[in-house]
């Protein structure tokens, strides 16, 4: 029986002799769901775009054979490349909103991709747009259907994505980091939805991911990649139970879990270093009013660090901006070593979530750090490039790519810029929001690692935004779980973690992947039946 995907030896070249993928070979037969797993510039996404062909006519060298469906790709004509895209294979990829037209609703960039390979009128493929809307979860179809991209959640943006590809009944799905900027219940919510759908339509799925919870959640098997090369292969269960390689040991390892030691709780004392009373930050005029961050108060203390978990939506950001004062709030009060806070100070910084978005790609690293050192009033450039310096390489980056760009650098080394521009100012607290989130597992040890280092050196404060519930337990001495504007639940994190008072929490904490496959299939069961339970009501 041929095999739904067929690559044999596969190996692309990129220009400047960069090889993304070397002599890779697998099958995949229908029905069944293989996961590339491996950390950022392992060749995983190179892999998956070579089974559509879209490296025909970029100048990239693509050697072996990839056969989709029957299909021989690197020897298909335009027309049966055309087929193939959508028809025999369809793809999911990592941002919808860059795969996605912000001028056109939603409903009818799928009818137009279903009458690229079905002759249908416009009624009948809008008709089956709000079919397949309906089918992955999106509320009243029809009339969302008429919505435009920016309307839609990030993970209702994702749905919208799954539902395109499924609008031709595509035989093999091929899902590239499908939910690595989601909360973790609309991660499972996805999953589930993948699941639900091979289970149901008998088509193939690849899934590439960084994440190796998210693999045992979802897939047969698992094939692990290091330099666009396999490390190891096999039945997902027998892989993630006992991995045979060393490098496949140092990613689960890398894996932040809920059973996983606790960090060392230090000894903190005295009054708080910051603190918010009953903060309140609203958006919006009249009706239209949003409270964003609605009567929080929490006190963070030299040393330690607070967790602020929660979905997207819940305010998390908004309080952390408010928190260093680039957000001014709407009502409540905010006091920094016992005086009130009335504006920004150099002893509170910020490390965002998107480094790319934070950092101007005109200027060189070392003069984004610099920033900080010249609004202090410091003129000695002499003095700024050697105190700079110091900084790259307290953070883990060589010294001398100062005048580096930031499209130079990888997402970690990214990061870690933005950690040395905060440090130097001289911060006593530091707000990171979401600063591992689009961060492979090895990547977000080593960025979590160097913060508690940091921490441990200078005696900072931090307050670690984030929604991924693992990293937050790892990193965190105090945990808040945010919902709505509200603080739901704090307190140290053995306690929140251990016997969570909070359903919200509970539910937060259930939908965080398991490593066990066993265990990934129960819940996914327990989560389907509840979900049933509630549309029978």
């Amino acid at each position: 029986m041929t095999s739904l995907v067929e690559v044999a030896d596969l190996t692309v070249e990129f220009d400047g002799g960069v090889r993304a993928v070397d002599g890779l070979s697998f099958t995949l037969d229908a029905g069944r769901a293989l996961a590339l797993v491996g950390e950022s510039g392992s060749g995983k996404s190179t892999v998956a775009g070579a089974l559509l062909g879209l490296y025909r006519g970029t100048g990239a060298r693509v050697e072996g054979t990839v056969e989709v469906g029957g299909i021989d790709v690197g020897r298909a004509s335009a027309a049966e490349l055309r087929a193939l895209r959508g028809g025999v294979a369809a793809m999911v990829f990592q941002d919808p909103l860059s795969s996605l037209d912000p001028y056109i609703g939603i409903g009818d960039q799928i009818a137009e991709v279903y009458r690229i390979h079905h002759p249908a009128s416009r009624r009948a493929a809008h008709a089956r747009a709000v079919e397949v809307l309906d089918r992955v979860g999106i509320p009243d179809a029809a009339r969302r259907s008429r919505s435009r991209p920016h309307e839609f959640s990030g993970g209702m943006r994702q749905r919208a994505l799954i539902a395109m590809a499924l609008a031709c009944e595509p035989r093999l799905l091929i899902a590239d980091e499908p939910t690595t900027a989601l909360d973790v219940t609309v991660q499972a919510q996805i999953l589930d939805l993948l699941h639900e759908l091979r289970r149901e339509t008998g088509m193939g799925l690849l899934l590439v991911t960084h994440d190796v919870g998210v693999a045992a959640e979802s897939v047969d098997d698992v094939l692990v990649m290091r330099a666009g090369r396999e490390v190891e292969r096999g039945p997902v269960r027998d892989v993630l139970a006992a991995p045979s390689e060393p490098y496949t040991r140092t990613l689960l390892t890398a894996v932040p879990r809920l059973d996983g030691p606790l960090r060392e709780r230090p000894r903190t004392g005295g009054e708080p270093l910051l603190e918010a009373v009953d903060l309140r930050r609203e958006f919006g005029r009249g009706k239209a009013r949003v409270a964003a961050v609605d009567g929080v108060s929490l006190a963070v203390r030299a040393g330690e660090t607070l967790g602020i978990v929660g979905e997207s939506g819940s305010g998390k950001t908004t309080l952390g901006r408010m928190l260093v004062r680039l957000l001014d709030p709407s009502g409540g009060r905010l006091r920094y070593g016992g005086t009130e806070l009335a504006g920004l100070s150099r002893e509170l910084q910020m490390v965002f979530q998107d480094p790319v978005a934070s950092l101007n790609p005109r200027r060189s690293i070392g003069e984004s750090v610099a920033d900080p050192l010249r609004a202090s009033g410091d003129r000695d450039e002499s003095r700024i490039r050697s105190r700079v310096r110091g900084l790259l390489d307290r953070v883990g980056l060589d010294p001398d790519r100062y005048d580096a760009y930031p499209h130079e650098f990888s997402g970690g080394q990214r990061q870690r810029v933005g950690i040395a521009r905060a440090l130097a100012a001289e911060p006593k607290l530091i707000v990171c929001d979401e600063p591992v989130s689009a961060l492979d597992v090895t990547t977000q040890a080593q960025v979590t690692a160097l913060l508690a280092e940091l921490q441990r050196e200078l005696g900072l404060a931090l307050v670690f935004i984030a929604h991924d519930l693992a990293v937050v337990r790892q990193v965190s001495d105090r945990v808040a779980v945010m919902r709505k504007g509200r603080i739901v639940e704090q307190g140290p994190v053995e306690e929140v973690y251990g016997s969570p008072r909070d359903p919200y929490t509970r539910e937060l904490l259930a939908a965080v992947p398991s490593l066990d496959p066993v265990l990934a299939a129960e819940r996914r069961e327990r989560r389907q039946e509840k979900r049933q339970e509630l549309a029978a009501a």
